[in-house]
């Protein structure tokens, strides 16, 4: 039996097939685009778990094709278009669109036809955008308020996910990503919005100087959190719930950030601002720290990275890939 898991040569989800493989899983990988040489690297232990389907999730055709040749246990939906800024987002509306609305229905359709177990989406924080953090971390119950594109696709999708699942009879649940970082994150033509230390370990590496802006807190998680989160999702035995948060569940103040970040990585160099500029643990938050309560108690999930950690893991891989982008 095989899990099919879409958008598998992307930053997360290349690290959930990693996830998976260790774990045991058979993985049919579809992708519009083919493995490039340091995805392969990657995940090279598993090579023979992870058979490559390049295909589109909007071709019909191609998600025919995997269901006459391969018994499909479960599904991970990963692939999506993340615009990151708005001129992208005026120029590939339509495409967005299609990608991350049609392609969830299309792997719901498929989903339906050949009656998996379960169906896990794969959503994001950014849902909650504009949702108040003035009564603390956002729960799976916050009410929700998406505005661009990106996240209101991701809102309409976990809606049609809970829906498919309870018409069609199988096991579905969306989970929320939040602040994700670490080995294989990349621009490329489906991401463009690239995280902080994606960026600060980049220039680390560089020997460029960093000059830390004003931020509020941020609940940072390693990608390692994240995927086992997705995995503990795909393989409970049970899902009493269809929506969970998955992050780290801890705010990090740029005081912080800067502390862990000196500590890994005492070769950075950092440009000095005023500590007038500094963002406090206790300012409102844009969208606040996600709660992760539900998915530890129905789960049993806990991360197992915290920010030191998670860095001095990252910063391992980019020194041992040399990639300094």
């Amino acid at each position: 039996m095989y899990t099919l898991v879409t958008g598998g040569t992307g930053f997360v989800i290349s690290n959930l097939l990693r996830e998976l493989g260790i774990h045991g899983h058979q993985i049919i990988s579809l992708d519009v685009t083919p493995p490039d040489s340091m995805v392969n690297d990657y995940l090279k232990p598993w090579a023979e778990q992870v058979h490559w389907i390049e295909g589109d999730v909007l071709s019909s055709t191609v998600l025919n094709d995997i269901a006459m040749k391969y018994p499909i246990k479960r599904i991970v939906h990963g692939a999506a278009i993340t615009p990151g800024r708005g001129d992208i987002e005026v120029k590939r509306s339509r495409q967005i669109v299609d990608i991350n609305l049609q392609g969830t229905v299309n792997l719901l359709e498929l989903a339906s036809q050949i009656r998996v177990e379960r169906f896990v989406y794969v959503s994001s924080s950014a849902v909650y955008w504009k949702a108040s953090s003035s009564e603390g971390p956002q729960t799976e119950a916050t009410p929700l308020e998406p505005h661009g594109l990106y996240s209101v696709t991701k809102y309409v999708s976990e809606l049609l996910t809970r829906r498919y699942g309870e018409l069609h009879g199988f096991e579905a649940a969306s989970v929320r990503l939040g602040g994700p970082y670490g080995p294989m994150e990349r621009v490329t033509g489906h991401r463009t919005n690239m995280s902080q230390l994606y960026q600060w370990t980049g220039q680390a590496i560089r020997g460029e100087t960093i000059t830390p802006e004003p931020q509020e807190p941020r609940d940072y998680t390693y990608v390692g959190d994240i995927v086992a989160g997705i995995r503990t999702d795909l393989d409970a035995s049970v899902l009493p719930n269809d929506v969970y948060n998955l992050a780290s569940g801890v705010g990090i103040s740029l005081d912080e950030l800067l502390l862990a970040f000196e500590k890994v990585v005492p070769e950075a160099k950092f440009s000095k601002s005023p500590p007038a500029q500094r963002v406090s643990r206790i300012e409102n938050l844009s969208r606040g720290i996600l709660s992760i309560d539900l998915i530890k108690d129905d789960l049993g999930f806990e991360p197992q990275y915290d920010l030191q950690s998670g860095l001095s893991s990252y910063m391992q891989w980019r020194k041992e890939y040399q990639f300094s982008n």
